[in-house]
């Protein structure tokens, strides 16, 4: 197969993100409702963990911290106003502690709480994705070594990579973690990785996060996603044409 022709990088790139999506909020929607749910609530609710777990790949890990230019990337589409009320609520329930640089990390309480996610997330995707064991293995390897390349190309970017993916990668992988939430946080570290290729490509469109979003289907909003498309392409040359092609194919027969 010819890897310039054949399943590119950036063609695989456009490909590959609603397949990651569709796996990822499979297995989130799954742990809402195979336990997250209550257990959130046995914590205060939404108001209380909800940065929690959308931040817990970095906030879970011993000293993780997210500053405050990864907390606007990763909540770039959401009123700003209203993102800093819901953290003030939840610094106040004792689940974050914030510090004077404005800094965040999981308090003793939050810990406690990103610790039984982790129980959840990993009973919800043995059982969504029973039977298809060895296909999340071969995913898990594969967005591995994206995931690795990915952190690499980033810090060789320094100051120029992209925010959101920065706040929540690596992430978090004590020993004993499961199969099935090893997947589900780096598909999930992977899409702030794109989402931040999309930020970037709408900026140089001269677009803000809010006139992008509230774009019609048409040739702006098409060269914006094949910018997109290209700049997040590059973690992916790791993979050769045909794993990519296995990729999607093993994305496309989970569950979910």
């Amino acid at each position: 197969m010819n890897d310039t022709v054949e399943l590119a990088p950036h063609r695989f790139a456009g490909l590959v993100a609603p397949a990651v999506d569709r796996a990822f909020v499979a297995g989130i929607l799954a742990g809402r409702d195979g336990g997250g749910a209550e257990l959130s609530q046995r914590y205060g609710g939404p108001a209380a963990t909800g940065f929690l777990l959308e931040f817990r790949t970095r906030l879970a890990a011993p000293g993780g911290t997210v500053d405050e230019a990864g907390f606007a990337a990763v909540t770039r589409y959401r009123d700003p106003v209203e993102c800093r009320r819901a953290l003030d609520k939840q610094v106040a329930y004792g689940m974050i502690h914030r510090s004077p640089e404005g800094g965040l990390s999981a308090t003793e309480r939050g810990l406690a709480f990103l610790a039984e996610i982790w129980q959840v997330h990993a009973e919800v995707t043995e059982e969504l994705w029973a039977g298809h064991e060895d296909r999340v293995l071969r995913l898990v390897e594969a967005f591995g070594r994206v995931l690795t390349c990915a952190l690499v190309l980033a810090d060789q970017e320094g100051a120029d990579a992209g925010a959101a993916f920065a706040a929540t990668a690596p992430p978090y992988e004590p020993d004993g973690t499961t199969t099935g939430v090893l997947l589900l946080n780096r598909l999930g570290t992977m899409r702030y990785h794109r989402a931040d290729a999309h930020a970037a490509a709408w900026t140089a469109a001269g677009h803000s996060a809010a006139s992008a979003a509230a774009l019609p289907p048409g040739p702006e909003q098409l060269a914006i996603e094949l910018e997109t498309d290209r700049r997040a392409a590059a973690p992916y040359a790791v993979l050769s044409a045909e794993e990519r092609l296995a990729v999607l194919a093993d994305l496309a027969a989970l569950p979910g």
